[in-house]
């Protein structure tokens, strides 16, 4: 029998994290919370967690500074909650990290599908080498089986994995999972609805920032001539 699915949940406001925390329990999730920034950060670091729900305003440590705190050390999925799902926190949050975002007040049920999308992404979490170890190529020089080569960047489909002139690349749950959905048919434009129901499960119209603030993410960490703006249209990977 699988463990419990572990969550944390740092949010302030004392009547919305009971009824989270009581809510999500239910559902059969375990649940760890926590009322600041800091205090968050230290469960994090002390517990393993399968997922993290992080508040935007809270004090001491704020929920974007809390995810690139997150982000230094762990792909753990993260969920932002914002009350303001217009402004600059919900750019902020996905610029920091963040996977996906929900608006308060969130349902439950909202709440708890967006979980599920995330954690079903997080089968997707690529292993990286021991240290000192490079994958090199197969013994034929050729490629392997379940490997996509596209110049220097090689993608691992078996083992998830992925590298960059040799070296690995860390890459969450969703860049990975964005990542193999644009090799799976280089050089084919891909609209944003198309990503957001590939990607992010998203049987609904999603706000298409999540796919753009992903996208310039992983334009960082594999160099940004790799994916192309097609503009009216979506995104194109590059042959």
């Amino acid at each position: 029998m699988s463990s419990p699915v572990r969550v944390l949940l740092v949010e302030d406001d004392e009547l919305m994290r009971r009824s989270f925390a009581v809510a999500l329990e239910r559902y059969g999730y375990t649940v760890r919370a926590a009322a600041d920034g800091l205090t968050g950060l230290e469960l994090f670091r002390e517990e393993e967690f399968d997922l993290l729900i992080l508040d935007v305003m809270l004090p001491g440590l704020d929920g974007i500074g809390l995810c690139r705190r997150v982000r230094e050390s762990s792909l753990v999925p993260v969920l932002m909650m914002s009350a303001r799902g217009d402004g600059l926190d919900v750019v902020a949050g996905l610029e920091a990290g963040a996977d996906d975002y929900v608006v308060k007040p969130v349902d439950t049920f909202v709440l708890v599908a967006r979980i599920r999308s995330l954690l079903r992404r997080a089968t997707y979490a690529p292993t990286a080498p021991a240290a000192g170890e490079r994958p090199g190529p197969p013994s034929d020089g050729g490629p392997g089986p379940g490997l996509l080569v596209f110049g220097d960047l090689t993608l691992d489909t078996g083992g998830l994995e992925v590298t960059l002139a040799g070296a690995p690349v860390a890459l969450t749950p969703t860049e990975l999972k964005l990542l193999l959905r644009f090799a799976a048919d280089p050089g084919v434009v891909l609209e944003r609805h198309t990503l957001l129901r590939d990607v992010w499960d998203y049987g609904w119209d999603g706000d298409s920032r999540v796919v753009d603030l992903c996208v310039q993410r992983l334009r960082r960490k594999l160099g940004r001539d790799r994916i192309e703006t097609v503009r009216g249209f979506g995104y194109k990977f590059r042959r």
